[in-house]
């Protein structure tokens, strides 16, 4: 499976305003997190995922999703390609990472908010998490 947008959308009228994203299933997602990154550090980078997908929803704010598809595991390529994908508050999308991909979730603004939706039980994180120098892959923009 290849990495993938599911393409919400948004509704407004005199009541206010709903973002939705009508496709995405919640009938895998064991976990989910909230992430912020700091102002001082706004990139959080490389974490990869033999096991568990991640599916990236923006909140508040704005992010660059970099993700590489894994090539090896204990010794990846250095020249891996990085893809990137830019999210904010006022899209209405999830990006879709599955299993096998290392990602870095980078904030374009002050005080972003950025929602995860995992697939793997916690039980099992400890198997799955690996984890590359934040410079391991050159960040795309």
């Amino acid at each position: 499976m290849n990495p993938k947008i599911i393409q919400g959308g948004n509704f407004s009228d005199h009541r206010g305003s709903i973002s939705f994203v009508n496709d995405f299933s919640f009938k895998e997602i064991e976990r989910f997190y909230i992430i912020s990154n700091s102002d001082k550090n706004p990139v959080r980078a490389w974490q990869g995922h033999k096991l568990d997908a991640k599916n990236f929803y923006c909140l508040s704010g704005a992010f660059k999703i970099h993700f590489v598809k894994i090539d090896n595991w204990e010794n990846p390529s250095p020249d891996l390609v990085v893809e990137t994908v830019e999210v904010s508050e006022s899209d209405s999308k999830i990006v879709h990472i599955p299993a096998g991909y290392a990602n870095a979730i980078e904030s374009l603004k002050k005080d972003s908010k950025l929602i995860s939706f995992s697939t793997l039980p916690l039980a099992r994180v400890s198997e799955d998490d690996v984890r590359y120098p934040s410079d391991y892959w050159k960040l795309n923009g």
